[in-house]
């Protein structure tokens, strides 16, 4: 069998059960173990000598220029706008003088909220009261940098208000000292300090601020005139990228530079049997190839002719086991739910004393793999010589990736330097390690600097996609319409728990599919219970094995759930006899901001009721501390689906800077609508059927109309806008179709491409 597996098994950091216990009991054992760790951190940030470093988050120059460090990795989010606009604000900067750095691997900048998404569940169970608190500090001391699931903002919004603040007091404290009056009169505005009457330049008081105390209480910015938050600033990033000046990772260039691309075997690939070696060396500008037991590349002088010379080797791969297909995808996911390792994660009232006699209404749903498809393909650069590395990669989980390049070099992590770059967006994919890993061992093979670029078929081959999953949806209607009860039994992988073992301790993807394939995982069921109020309720999740490792993807498991619920809502809508907004609402009983958002798409998209012909579907979902709904009208035809018209209105709190929450949860929409009607995998010999993206049936421009997206006004914090587009598309694409051809619509992709 042609191609290859994933990167070959590495160590990495793990902690135990047993090592979490030792000291009798959970949090003795934390206490004990950790009492020698260090608790507070110093900022490692390079400063050249014009600049004054003020705090972890912030930098300013002598020419006034306000450098602001950023941790998160820019996918196309903005969040290289949101944190710097966050902190500007609060020190009251001119937004013309911000400039925004990346961030080197440090506790400082650690992501404890998404950490906690991957971690929430074992440390509970094995930490009891003390899970929380363990938690933090584990994610803080271990540098647990990493982008997604819409926690950025949410999770640093503080810590850069407090950084902007921190700075504006000591400044003002520095122009006090000049002026003798009391720091507490003078103020910044648009980017200068004064007390009413003078004014002194922030760049020329930076080196004296420093050497002021912060005081017991850091006072928050009371003039409310001028301020940046809740302005729809321009992105930072957006000038270099218009310009083609933005750095991505296959923009990097250093001497003597060679370019090298790379083939793995499929799904089961245990290692690489045999290649054609005769017939490489025929292809002008190769340079020499490196065999892994897991993948085989080749360095070229570029990179077309290292793909070409990939071509001529014509690689083949020992597999373990039958080859993958979707049939044993689909026997797996009902092998699920006779398995025994269903656990029920959230269970209300009596739901076998409200079944007991009943007659219920049953459907299933379905969804198949969805791809991540960004638009720029994995790549790494590398630089290993006189026993450092250097890496140049976009990565959502940097001091991983930097500790798995450590452990295949041989290296101590203090040895390999990571840059932190941008990515043609993500989605997920950015989480895997194996592009900075490879890179590094081809520039040690060849003693030179290496751009590794994996071609899209290599992409789509290789890509741990969104879990296929399957729903067993049951509910008891009672009289005026109303669901007594409701029980969601969803068979699927535990991606999350698959993706952590990946990058955190080096499990091999298809060991980590089959190490988690028995083992329940609340993250697989998220988006559920549903916002609805049902007065008997459960929530079961049936572990899959499908032998398919699989990963976090746009919106996670709330793309499935919200897809089987609200598409199950319509079905049960119609048992009742109601029409689906008003069985909605009936249902939303304290949720009253999600019942705002639903009325108002209603009254916004000429909501119809679900008439027959109409063509309109709506959902609605909460997620990420926001609420959600969207109507979509459709129409079909010759080319298939057409969104005629898309109206979200959503209640995401008070968003930094309004007109990139509406550019989110926009691309969500699209994002949604490309998985609701392509984008799917499905497998057959161990490969994916489809791997050209014009095959996929992805919608084109042609294919979607107006879309309008309105922001609630809301005093709530700033909830996450990156996921809570995606959800809701595809069972209100499913609704909308349902009143164009009067059948239901139970599957993902909703209308298969050809």
């Amino acid at each position: 069998m042609r191609r290859s597996s994933d990167i070959s098994e590495r160590s990495g950091p793990a902690l135990s059960r047993r090592a979490l216990l030792i000291g009798g009991g959970a949090a003795a054992g934390l206490l004990i173990g950790w009492g020698v760790w260090p608790r507070s951190y110093e900022p490692n940030l390079a400063v050249a000598s014009n600049e004054t470093l003020i705090n972890a988050f912030l930098k300013i120059d002598t020419a006034g220029q306000i450098i602001v460090v950023v941790p998160q990795l820019e996918m196309g989010q903005g969040v290289s706008t949101l944190l710097p606009q966050i902190l500007a604000d609060e020190l009251g900067a001119d937004w013309r003088t911000i400039a925004v750095q990346g961030a080197p691997i440090s506790p400082l900048y650690a992501n404890r909220l998404l950490a906690g998404q991957f971690l929430s569940g074992d440390w509970s169970e094995m930490t009891g009261g003390a899970g929380n608190w363990a938690m933090r500090e584990y994610a803080t001391r271990s540098a647990m940098m990493l982008t997604g699931g819409a926690t950025s903002v949410r999770q640093f919004a503080e810590d850069y208000r407090q950084a902007g603040a921190a700075a504006r007091v000591l400044l003002c404290k520095a122009a006090a000292a000049r002026w003798d009056i009391g720091w507490e009169s003078c103020d910044i505005v648009d980017g200068v300090v004064t007390d009413g009457r003078r004014t002194l330049r922030i760049g020329e008081l930076a080196p004296e601020a420093i050497s002021f105390a912060l005081p017991d209480f850091v006072p928050e910015k009371l003039n409310r005139d001028g301020r940046l938050l809740g302005q729809d600033l321009p992105r930072l990033d957006l000038p270099s990228k218009i310009d083609g000046s933005h750095n991505y990772s296959a923009d990097i260039r250093l001497p003597d530079m060679v370019y090298a691309s790379v083939r793995q075997g499929p799904v089961g690939a245990v290692r690489l049997k045999s290649v054609k070696e005769a017939q490489v060396s025929k292809v002008t500008g190769f340079i020499r190839m490196v065999k892994e037991p897991g993948w085989v590349a080749v360095a070229a002088t570029n990179w077309w002719a290292a793909n070409k010379a990939l071509d001529a080797l014509d690689p083949v791969f020992e597999v373990d086991g039958a080859l993958l297909d979707s049939a044993a995808i689909e026997t797996a996911l009902d092998a699920a739910f006779e398995s025994g390792n269903g656990r029920r994660f959230y269970k209300q009232g009596d739901l076998a004393a409200s079944f007991a006699g009943a007659h219920v209404v049953r459907a299933q749903y379905d969804v198949t793999p969805a791809l991540h498809l960004a638009i720029e393909p994995p790549c790494a650069t590398a630089r290993v010589a006189d026993g450092r590395a250097e890496i140049w990669v976009a990565s959502q989980a940097p001091a991983f990736c930097r500790k798995a390049v450590a452990d295949a070099l041989g290296f101590g992590v203090d040895n390999v330097i990571l840059y932190p770059l941008a990515a043609g967006g993500s989605f997920g994919r950015r989480f895997e390690i194996e592009p900075a890993v490879q890179a590094a061992i081809v520039s040690r093979e060849l003693k030179r600097p290496v751009q590794l670029l994996w071609s899209r078929l290599e992409d789509v081959v290789t890509d741990r996609p969104r879990p296929p999953a399957r729903a067993r949806m049951v509910a008891k209607l009672v009289a005026g319409g109303r669901i007594e009860a409701l029980s969601a039994k969803i068979a699927a992988p535990s991606a999350n728990r698959e993706l952590w073992s990946r990058i955190a301790d080096g499990v091999p993807p298809l060991q980590a599919a089959r190490k988690h394939g028995d083992r329940a995982d609340r993250s697989a069921v998220s988006g559920l219970p549903s916002p609805y109020s049902i007065p008997h309720f459960a929530v079961d999740h049936y572990p899959a094995d499908i032998g398919l490792p699989v990963g976090r993807w746009r919106g996670n498991a709330d793309s499935y759930t919200c897809f089987f619920t609200e598409n199950f809502m319509d079905e049960l809508a119609q048992q009742a006899g109601v029409e689906p907004m008003s069985f909605r609402i009936q249902h939303l009983s304290g949720q009253p901001r999600l019942a705002h958002c639903l009325t108002t798409v209603a009254a916004m998209g000429g909501w119809q009721g679900g008439a027959t012909g109409s063509g309109q579907g709506l959902a609605i979902h909460a997620m990420d501390d926001g609420f959600i709904a969207l109507l979509i009208e459709a129409e079909l035809g010759n080319r298939g689906v057409r969104a005629k018209t898309i109206t979200a209105v959503a209640d995401v709190g008070t968003q930094p800077n309004p007109d990139i929450a509406r550019q989110q949860i926009e691309g969500g929409i699209m994002f949604g609508l490309s998985a609701a009607i392509g984008a799917m995998a499905e497998y057959a010999g161990g490969l994916p059927t489809r791997a050209i993206m014009g095959r996929m049936g992805l919608p084109r421009l042609a294919d979607i109309g107006d879309v309008t997206i309105e922001l609630v006004e809301s005093e709530a914090e700033p909830a996450g806008v990156g996921q809570i587009g995606v959800p809701a598309v595809a069972p209100a694409l499913a609704g909308a179709l349902f009143t164009l051809t009067g059948r239901r619509y139970r599957n993902l992709p909703l209308i298969a491409s050809a």
